[in-house]
């Protein structure tokens, strides 16, 4: 399946009366082969499958995790990894997964992904939660309360830079070119120097940074399927930066950060270019902007790009709430909080900001 496909379907054959039934149950580490190797077949996974999240999100946020995987008489046949994330402020949900834009239900027929929706809905109940959260690229038949807010911005890409450079639409592709007119510079860059750029540029917006653990585990985790973009000005300076995660044919920059001087040497614009043009190289042939929120800054910068959005879906299940919940910086309540977060010092946000974002994923 071709990786920009906007909507994936799903296979509902009957099953024979005498096929064996899906039995589902709560993956553990015995399942990582299997699972890993699953996904690395099925033409609907993602990046965001990966089992390497199930670690990653025990490890820097205390999530629990509860991958969900479904068998037909001993053969794989669906996955679904869900978190359990538990906060004073954001409540007590099952997600799938938080920090990721979409890692929803995946099954090679109907009778899976019901088996998997059963199991999940009886875990939540059992363990309480407030509500159960799908995300996922592509439509559900489920008919669960949901929410039309988050879009990805996903591309192909040409094997030329120049059919590249002139996809760009003209005021932004004359962004890149003042960035290589300035003299910045692009390199494989370092964690430490990442940091510094992501949590500056993230207290400047008003929101609570991640830990610095959670980018050295996914680095750890990913590999060579993971890796640091930094931009220098001509000084050397270092001005923007990037985390980026590759999957079959996609490159996908996750988190970035930029210089309170970015936006006048157009750092922000050069990255991307060189990302794209490195990611080429590299035989990768679809560009993944990533999630961005309806309304915001980013989605304008993207679709300027010339990338169209493709909504995601959000599902949920409520348990014990009465709507959906909005953990996100459009809400209005959290407009005083993003103004005081700002003021702020540094040493104080950085130190307690992992905790606080520890609900917002």
């Amino acid at each position: 399946m071709n990786a920009v496909t906007e909507a994936w379907p799903v296979e509902s054959a009957p099953r024979a009366a005498d096929a064996e039934p899906v039995r589902v149950a709560v993956a553990g580490d015995a399942d990582a082969r299997d699972w890993q190797a699953w996904i690395e077949r099925h033409p609907q996974a993602t990046i965001y499958h990966d089992w390497a999240w199930r670690g990653i999100l025990a490890k820097a946020f205390g999530h629990r995790p509860h991958f969900l995987v479904a068998r037909r008489g001993g053969r794989m046949v669906g996955v679904l990894p869900l978190a359990q994330v538990k906060t004073l402020l954001f409540g007590h949900s099952l997600v799938s997964l938080p920090f990721c834009p979409y890692a929803g239900p995946l099954g090679e027929d109907r009778e899976t992904l019901d088996a998997l929706d059963r199991h999940a809905e009886a875990l939540g109940r059992e363990l309480g939660v407030d509500h159960l959260e799908y995300r996922s690229l592509g439509e559900s038949h489920r008919g669960w309360p949901s929410q039309d807010l988050y879009v990805v911005f996903r591309k192909p890409m040409s094997a030329d830079h120049e059919a590249n450079m002139n996809a760009i639409p003209r005021k932004q592709r004359a962004m890149v070119r003042k960035g290589i007119k300035a003299g910045l510079a692009s390199e494989v860059g370092d964690l430490d120097t990442f940091f510094r750029l992501f949590s500056d540029n993230v207290h400047r917006h008003g929101t609570p940074a991640h830990s610095r653990r959670f980018f050295a585990l996914m680095l750890e985790a990913f590999g060579e399927r993971a890796d640091i973009l930094i931009v220098r000005d001509a000084q050397g300076v270092p001005v923007s930066g990037v985390l980026s995660l590759y999957f079959r044919d996609e490159a996908l920059p996750m988190h970035a950060g930029d210089d309170v001087r970015a936006r006048e040497l157009a750092a922000n614009d050069f990255k991307y270019w060189e990302l794209m043009r490195r990611s080429v190289d590299r035989g990768y042939r679809v560009f993944n902007y990533g999630r961005s929120k309806r309304g915001t800054g980013p989605f304008d910068f993207k679709k300027n790009w010339g990338f169209e959005p493709t909504p995601l879906t959000y599902e949920y299940r409520l348990f014990r709430r009465d709507a959906i919940p909005q953990n996100n910086p459009l809400n209005p309540k959290y407009r005083l909080m993003i103004e005081t977060w700002r003021r702020l010092p540094r040493w104080l946000v950085n130190a307690i900001g992992p905790y606080l974002v520890r609900g917002l994923g």
